[in-house]
């Protein structure tokens, strides 16, 4: 009987990282042609000071539904301290089970578990205006601050469910903001600030989305 159950239990956590799947299915030509992926601009923003810290390399999300996870293994590599693997940030969070997080941590779960890892301050930010999004963005560039934008994929690509991912800075003379996306379908891309702005001004069950600031 207990066979059967983790039997059970392993084809449900199948079934949902299907689901999961299916949810976050976005055509290659819109992945490719809504966001701004011109080699000299993406060059730039690698150099930009806080996406320098990830060495132009992520590691990319195993499943859709572990995005959270997975963006902030990439952040605490990138700090230097905390842990980097998908299976020992979930571990002990009791939100996901068999590398399977059903339909993904919102904002306020990744938050909870961020703070499990790092002594840094933690930080929700919604609720924003244009205005202080812009002034959140501008601080991207600080080494000292890392974001996690959690975004709506549909007001961009046309299509796709809610991700996070982290922030690699912003191009202001450009307004462009560079994601550091962990799909690796998508990979890192530009995109105007007015865009990603009415990407997380979307609302994650009751809640908006918006950024997760560790400092």
């Amino acid at each position: 009987m207990k066979r059967l159950a983790i039997a059970g239990l392993i084809s449900l956590a199948a079934l949902l990282g299907g689901a999961a799947l299916l949810l976050e299915q976005v055509p290659a030509e819109a992945i490719q042609g809504s966001v701004t992926r011109t080699t000299s601009l993406i060059d730039r923003a690698w150099q930009l000071p806080v996406a320098q810290t990830f060495g132009r390399s992520l590691s990319w999300q195993s499943n859709p539904s572990v995005c959270g996870a997975a963006s902030l293994g990439n952040v605490f590599r990138s700090l230097g301290d905390g842990p980097t693997t998908e299976g020992d940030i979930l571990s002990g969070t009791n939100h996901c089970w068999f590398g399977i997080c059903i339909i993904g941590l919102t904002l306020d779960e990744l938050a909870r578990v961020a703070t499990m890892h790092t002594p840094r301050k933690v930080t929700i930010l919604r609720d924003l205006t244009p205005e202080a999004f812009l002034t959140h963005l501008r601080k991207t560039n600080d080494p000292s601050r890392r974001y996690v934008v959690n975004f709506s994929r549909k007001p961009i690509f046309g299509a796709g469910g809610g991700h996070h991912s982290p922030i690699g800075g912003y191009l202001e003379a450009e307004d462009l903001v560079f994601v550091l996306d962990v799909n690796r379908k998508f990979e890192p891309w530009l995109v105007e600030r007015s865009r990603l702005f009415h990407a997380i001004d979307t609302l994650d069950g009751d809640s908006k989305r918006g950024l997760l600031l560790i400092e």
